[in-house]
């Protein structure tokens, strides 16, 4: 088991709007392809920068190739999609991750 996560440096003016927009669009638009699982959000408490907020978004994925297969068809379309209406106010670091048992 992977997990996808992306941390997301927000700029304070944005965080309202960022939140409503993972939650109503970008979390139902992940979903409708099926590949990644499990969707959850957590507000990251450190390294904290003033006037900005930090968030985890992580996702459960079966295996890498899955991923790269829904990092190409859908995950390319979501970041444009983001980058269209945040601009440079929010940003993305992924990381990709094994549970280990």
């Amino acid at each position: 088991m992977l997990i996808y996560n992306t941390t997301y440096h927000v700029e304070e003016s944005q965080e309202k709007y960022f939140l409503i927009w993972i939650k109503e669009y970008y979390f139902p638009e992940v979903e409708k392809m099926g590949v990644l699982h499990a969707p959850r959000m957590a507000r990251v408490l450190s390294h904290r920068e003033e006037g900005s907020a930090c968030y985890s978004v992580q996702f459960e994925v079966e295996s890498s190739a899955q991923l790269h297969q829904w990092h190409r068809e859908q995950g390319v379309l979501l970041n444009d999609e983001l980058l269209k209406v945040f601009k440079d106010k929010v940003v993305g670091f992924p990381t990709l991750m094994e549970v280990i048992e």
